[in-house]
């Protein structure tokens, strides 16, 4: 996967726009954060905690959270290591 593969899968989505956030690209619903850029090969997306829990335990290679995301609805994806279907 990369970024220009995810951009054709996020603005296929409804009412997605491109921006920033924290200097980045990203993409965002009505002004809200949906994913965005936090390395070259890193993405941050918004999930529902179980969802996160439920990702890095099963696709650890893929999905994964640093202290600073612990807690909080997002999860870490490694870009190089996703599929589309995956982010779809």
């Amino acid at each position: 996967m990369n970024y220009a593969a995810l951009r054709a899968i996020a603005l296929a989505l409804p009412e997605v726009e491109e921006g920033t956030s924290f200097g980045t690209p990203a993409f965002k619903v009505r002004k809200k954060l949906l994913a965005r850029l936090r390395e070259e090969d890193v993405l941050v997306v918004r999930i529902d905690l179980a969802d996160k829990d439920f990702l890095i335990r099963t696709k650890p290679e893929i999905y994964f959270s640093t202290p600073h995301f612990d807690g909080y609805p997002a999860v870490l994806v490694k870009l190089g290591a996703a599929k589309p279907h995956e982010l779809q």
